[in-house]
């Protein structure tokens, strides 16, 4: 089908096709560069990974170096339509020393600001709170000893100053998500001695000031990890309360929840008390699997969420997703393409008469037009959006997976 034969369909249900295409390239998706080496990083100091993460597989092409991992990076951005963003953890600083994680400053990361400059990819940030000696133990801001919480302290401090860095750089805040994989693998008899440890190394690292303008610090929660199956220090209703009450962007990561709970639901009831959101979309399949997302119910009601809640402006998108078995270049361009036509699909909705049928309560209304729309053909504005951005699709697009796969194999 024509994209105007599209346009006039979409224009039988009052959707501006064109305003859609609009909005959709200037949504930015913050790409997780962790897809790219299977969580491994570049660093020198390392312990176990810890925290539950684990990239399974062994597919030919992981990126060993950070110009391998940069250039595969390049690849996947040059088939996405719009600029988007690139979330980094600290754990890929490109030097040649070996500062410990309590030593980082900007200049480890250089060639990253670099790239970044080069490219006009904006970049986001994360402190490493594993795969490091000084986390074995699934204990880091929580630790009871007070030199283990001291060295993740000063991390996190210097980890703020690096998104600093990026963003005073690249002229838009770098989002410094916090995640921590505190917790215990047994039923403990004292939790609140923890929370409180954690709310204060919380409150330690994010004492020194920092320009909104140029970063901005998140707060992430995990139901439970390998390791930390009893609980987990960092819990959702730890971080929903810390967020309130210090100000911080609340991170909700799609794995970090129960698999029946839809996170397309906590939007609207936390946007209500925070400011600002961040998402960590991925596939849950089994839990926190973190598969490549797909067009899924989940993914489209979280798209329609943040398009019908008016929440776009106010959430930072991001993935959280690694598959060793597959090509990870394939996975970074279809996932992030399938959050991109999430969201489109969206916006092609008639939102005003939906909610209209909606607040009349004409719930047979809503029924029907929610189940006829699903007929449009939302494919041939994906394909324009593509033509525009002269980026293949369908069969041409596997073509040039493939081809890029082919060159990276040798890598073992």
């Amino acid at each position: 089908m024509s994209y105007e034969s599209a346009k006039a369909q979409f224009a039988d249900w009052g959707v501006d096709t064109e305003a859609a295409i609009k909005a959709l390239i200037q949504i930015p998706i913050s790409m997780h560069c962790w897809q790219g080496d299977d969580v491994r990083g570049f660093e020198t100091q390392t312990g176990t990974s810890g925290g539950g993460i684990q990239a399974t597989g062994n597919f030919p092409g992981r990126a060993r170096t950070p110009d391998e991992l940069r250039a595969d990076l390049d690849f996947a951005y040059g088939l996405l339509p719009s600029t988007h963003r690139l979330n980094l953890h600290a754990m890929y600083m490109d030097t040649d020393e070996t500062p410990d994680r309590d030593e980082i400053e900007p200049r480890h990361f250089q060639s990253w600001l670099d790239w970044s400059q080069a490219t006009g990819i904006a970049i986001d940030f994360n402190p490493t709170f594993f795969a490091h000696a000084k986390a074995d133990d699934n204990l880091t801001l929580a630790h009871p000893d007070k030199g283990i919480r001291d060295f993740w302290i000063e991390h996190g401090k210097r980890c703020r100053d690096i998104a600093a860095t990026f963003g005073a750089a690249q002229g838009s805040p770098s989002i410094n998500n916090i995640w921590v994989p505190d917790g215990f693998k047994d039923t403990p008899v004292d939790r609140i001695t923890a929370r409180r440890q954690l709310e204060s190394s919380l409150d330690a690292m994010l004492a020194p000031p920092q320009d909104k303008a140029h970063m901005r610090d998140a707060v992430e929660s995990k139901l439970f990890g390998i390791g930390v199956e009893a609980c987990t220090v960092g819990s959702h209703e730890f971080y929903l309360g810390y967020a309130i009450r210090k100000g911080t962007v609340l991170c909700l990561d799609m794995g970090h929840f129960h698999p029946t709970e839809n996170i397309a639901d906590k939007l609207s009831a936390v946007a209500l008390s925070v400011d600002e959101l961040l998402l960590h979309v991925s596939r849950p399949m089994r839990w926190d699997s973190d598969h490549v997302i797909l067009q899924s119910d989940d993914i489209l009601q979280m798209g329609q969420e943040l398009v019908f809640s008016g929440l776009l402006e106010r959430t930072h998108i991001g993935l959280d997703f690694f598959d060793a078995t597959i090509s990870r270049t394939a996975a970074w361009v279809i996932g992030t393409r399938n959050m991109q036509k999430s969201l489109l699909r969206a916006l092609l909705l008639p939102q005003d008469a939906l909610k209209t049928a909606e607040l009349s309560q004409d719930h047979n209304k809503r029924f029907m037009m929610t189940e006829e729309l699903k007929d449009l053909p939302f494919g041939a504005v994906w394909t324009e959006v593509c033509k525009r951005h002269d980026m293949p699709v369908g069969k041409a697009l596997l073509t040039e997976l493939d081809r890029y796969q082919a060159n990276v194999a040798s890598r073992g």
